[in-house]
């Protein structure tokens, strides 16, 4: 079974900056839509950022654009997220998720429906 592991939250102030990893194990990475979620405690799972297999399709919800971008390097089996003018309401723990076969960068962005598996989830805390 496919398994995915993020690593790269921390504790942080206002304005800082981090960059979210997360590596895949599997043959299916590199043609596979990938993506990530976030979820803060009492909310629901929210879509962050979508990553088609070469690239260069990507999509970002619309309290992060702007400030976070997502890429993939199919090599190392892995995608990122990079996250810049982080704000208090930026806290949550972080999912990278990958599609279910043929899922879309658009299917990704309304919601959860279309991720075939999860990341355990990076914690990232943002004070004020």
């Amino acid at each position: 079974q496919v398994q995915l592991v993020e690593s790269g939250g921390g504790l942080v102030q206002a304005g800082d900056s981090l960059r979210l990893s997360c590596t895949a194990s599997g043959r299916t990475f590199s043609t596979s839509t990938m993506g990530w979620f976030r979820q803060a405690p009492g909310k629901e799972r929210e879509f962050v950022s979508t990553i088609d297999w070469s690239g260069g399709t990507t999509y970002y919800g619309d309290s992060v654009k702007g400030r976070f971008a997502i890429s993939r390097d199919n090599a190392k089996n892995s995608v990122y997220l990079q996250m810049n003018s982080l704000q208090p309401e930026d806290t949550a723990v972080y999912y990278c998720a990958k599609g279910k076969p043929g899922a879309s960068t658009a299917q990704f962005m309304n919601g959860p429906a279309n991720v075939g598996y999860w990341g355990q989830g990076t914690q990232v805390t943002v004070s004020s």
